[in-house]
């Protein structure tokens, strides 16, 4: 369960009532590598395994995607909510992203908050050359599915939501965080974990686009990247440099494509140009 009920009082017409909203959970999850503190991070309870699993690649923390570190949950507060996940990893398999430890508090809405210096972006890969496509009508059923799967929303209206679709628009894993990197963490390790992050073509985003869920994006080689909100001018630079087809606006039967638009086509198998 990713809401809980919270008593208020709204005030509508000059009048007062007394009503109860379900709001989206955030709670701190604080994850250990070889028994020493390496994160402490804001999410929605739930998916925490597919989330650590997740982190660990996005951040960079493992060198090999193929290798997944048992997780362990343990120490849940007075509601049952898990706070702690411990990881044993051998030193051989430890990134760069390790050397990264977030000593500080860090927020659901930020994927650079916490840590103890900004360093240097690092990207490893050559740029995303795929020259599958999609057409928009597609894309636009996506955003249809990824809203109807938003329970969490439905609920409390205060959660993001992330979705990975194959190139026929089938929905792969969607999930709910109350931080939008989060839900991007979530369904990537999904995918990681059921070993099929390859065939991700599109991932859409229920908010904005900051230039880090592009490099996430990046890191886990999907192609075409969609949101509902608008995209950050750096947003749209990384993405032009690193070959990921970037939309933003996709709501009302409309997009507005930023970045390597041939991956789109219109529903007579021509590419969109502009």
């Amino acid at each position: 369960m990713g809401t809980g009920d919270y008593q208020g009082k709204r005030f509508q017409n000059g009048t007062s009532s007394k009503i109860v909203d379900s709001l989206t959970i955030e709670e701190a999850l604080q994850i250990n590598i070889n028994q020493e503190p390496f994160t402490v991070t804001m999410r929605t309870p739930g998916d925490d395994p597919a989330l650590v699993r997740g982190l660990l690649h996005t951040e960079g923390v493992l060198k090999n995607t193929l290798y997944s570190p048992d997780i362990v949950l343990k120490k849940e507060n007075e509601n049952g909510i898990v706070t702690v996940a411990d990881l044993s990893i051998p030193k051989s398999e430890l990134g760069k992203g390790y050397s990264n430890s977030r000593s500080l508090l860090s927020v659901s809405s930020c994927g650079i908050c916490g840590r103890k210096e900004l360093d240097e972006l690092a990207l490893v890969g050559e740029t995303i050359a795929t020259k599958k496509t999609i057409g928009i009508s597609v894309l636009h059923k996506m955003f249809d599915k990824m809203t109807q799967e938003q329970q969490t929303f439905k609920r409390s209206g205060g959660s993001h939501a992330s979705g990975v679709f194959d190139f026929n628009g089938k929905l792969m894993s969607l999930k709910e965080d109350i931080g939008r990197h989060n839900a991007v963490d979530k369904v990537i390790g999904e995918l990681i974990l059921k070993g099929e992050l390859s065939n991700i073509a599109c991932i859409t985003v229920s908010g904005r686009i900051s230039y880090e869920i592009i490099i996430k994006a990046f890191k886990a080689r999907i192609p075409i990247l969609a949101a509902v909100s608008a995209p950050s001018t750096l947003a749209v630079d990384y993405a032009k440099e690193l070959g990921i087809t970037l939309l933003a606006f996709c709501r009302d039967d409309r997009a507005t494509c930023y970045a390597n638009t041939e991956r789109i086509i219109n529903d007579n198998n021509k590419i969109l140009v502009g």
